[in-house]
């Protein structure tokens, strides 16, 4: 844990001891340990929402240019196929 060995632990709580005191080392290990905890959950709801965006970032680039779904496109399509219709129309 952080390249921190179990003597250095035990030197570390006892300076813990000394300075805050018996009676709110207890207070202070649970704040402390509340803000670990949100700070990771804070953390892994940005790296979740950046990989959301990702992933919505590479279904549209794997859409192309996003022309195919569009209205125009369909627009021409139809139009494409009344023009050979009238043609074919006109021809027979």
């Amino acid at each position: 844990m952080f390249g921190i060995g179990f003597q250095e632990l035990i030197i570390i709580a006892i300076i813990a001891l000394l300075i805050v005191g018996p009676k709110k080392l207890p207070d202070l290990a649970k704040t402390l340990g509340k803000g670990i905890r949100d700070f990771k959950n804070a953390t892994d709801g940005i790296t979740d929402d950046l990989k959301d965006t990702l992933k919505d970032e590479d279904k549209k680039a794997d859409q192309g240019n996003g022309l195919e779904n569009s209205l125009l496109v369909k627009k021409s399509e139809t139009e494409d196929k009344n023009e050979a219709a009238g043609r074919d129309a006109g021809i027979k």
